[in-house]
This record gives C-alpha cells, sequence and structure tokens, in this order.
C-alpha cells in the first residue's frame, strides 16, 4: 500500500506530464513551434500517445529541423500501439496518400477501420468509403451504410448527406423515407446546399401527390 506522501508524489509528476503536453499544445496554437516541438518530443520519451501523435503531426508537416515521414510512421507506430484512434486514422492516411511505401489500399482500410471501430469520425468516413467503393474492401454496401452512418453521427456533413441518400434509395439499407428526410435536414441545417435542394424537392413532391 503506497503511503500518502508517495501517493501525493505520483499525483503531482502526473499532473505535471498533462501540464507540460498542455502547454505544448497551447505554444503550437500560438506558433511557437520550438517550444511546441520539445513539448512533444518530452511527452513521447515519456510513452504518452498523444505526445508522439502530435510530434508526428509536426513531422508529416515538415515542421521540425530534419522532419520526415519515417521518423512520423514511427511515432504513430506507438502511438497506434496504445490504441490511440487518432493515430491509427492517421497511418492508414499515410498509406493512402503514398508516404510510407506503395499504395496499399486493404492496409489503408484496415487502419481505418481499426480507428472507426474505436469512434473515430475520420476513420468511420474512410472506412464507409473502402466499402462503397469496393477499394481496399470487397465492395459491401450494407457495410458502407454502416459506417457513414456513424460518420454522419460524428458531425460529418458530407456523411449526413449520403445516408439521407441511402435511405431515401434503399441502397445498403432498407429505404426508409423518414429517416431520409431526417438526414436532408440535419445535412441541411449544418449548411449542405444540395441537401435543403433535396428536402424541397421531398417536400414538393409530397405537396403534389
Amino acid at each position: 500500500m503506497k503511503t500518502p506522501l508517495i501517493a501525493t508524489l505520483l499525483l503531482a509528476a502526473s499532473l505535471a506530464q498533462a501540464a507540460t503536453l498542455s502547454e505544448a499544445l497551447t505554444a503550437y496554437d500560438e506558433g511557437d513551434l520550438k517550444v511546441a516541438a520539445k513539448g512533444f518530443a518530452d511527452s513521447a520519451k515519456r510513452g504518452e500517445a498523444l505526445g508522439q501523435f502530435n510530434l508526428a503531426m509536426m513531422n508529416l508537416r515538415r515542421e521540425l529541423p530534419g522532419a520526415s515521414d519515417a521518423k512520423a510512421w514511427q511515432l504513430l507506430q506507438r502511438a497506434a500501439a496504445q490504441k490511440l484512434a487518432l493515430a491509427e486514422n492517421a497511418l492508414g492516411e499515410m498509406i493512402e496518400q503514398g508516404r510510407h511505401g506503395r499504395l496499399d489500399a486493404k492496409a489503408a482500410c484496415g487502419w481505418f477501420e481499426r480507428a472507426a471501430e474505436q469512434g473515430n469520425g475520420d476513420g468511420a468516413l474512410a472506412t464507409a468509403t473502402c466499402y462503397f467503393l469496393g477499394r481496399g474492401r470487397a465492395q459491401d454496401l450494407a457495410q458502407a451504410h454502416r459506417w457513414y452512418l456513424e460518420a454522419a453521427k460524428s458531425g460529418d456533413v458530407g456523411a449526413q448527406y449520403i445516408v439521407a441518400s441511402m435511405f431515401e434509395t434503399g441502397s445498403g439499407v432498407e429505404a426508409d423515407a423518414r429517416l431520409a428526410r431526417y438526414w436532408y435536414d440535419v445535412a441541411a441545417k449544418n449548411g449542405d446546399d444540395a441537401a435543403k435542394a433535396k428536402l424541397k424537392a421531398l417536400r414538393d413532391a409530397e405537396a403534389a401527390s
């Protein structure tokens, strides 16, 4: 059993680490890349997934001396090993963009799906596209609808429109006019002009029938 003093010291150390990462994020937002890089590097050395992820992003954006895709990949691998969805999705993007060897759609979709399964909206959108297009996955409209719906729930406007369209046409899911209108309305409220036009067309058709 830890003594109160040891427990207090451990808590203080934990808070200090969190503060360091927070300070690094603040420094990055303020454009102080040198301070941000040091904070992320220190966090990464402590094995913190978010520190590893943010340092990887700085490598990808070439915001560090000697930055490289290889360093970014290594850091993202370490963060993904801790099941950080942001890192998993980023690994998929690196593969898809050809920033880690040859293009490998299957491997990219694998990383996207891992991220999606942890609730990452970008991962869900990318996974849906893999299934919708049959790129890196066998074409499966039911799976595409499943993941577009998850992306829509996370706030992606494009996914909201696609989900509405799939409900309207019965693509990958049983047709449901009510849910189609619901998701068109959500997309429209989020600024999608095509969804606004679609809602109007549906209402006009209903009025004329």
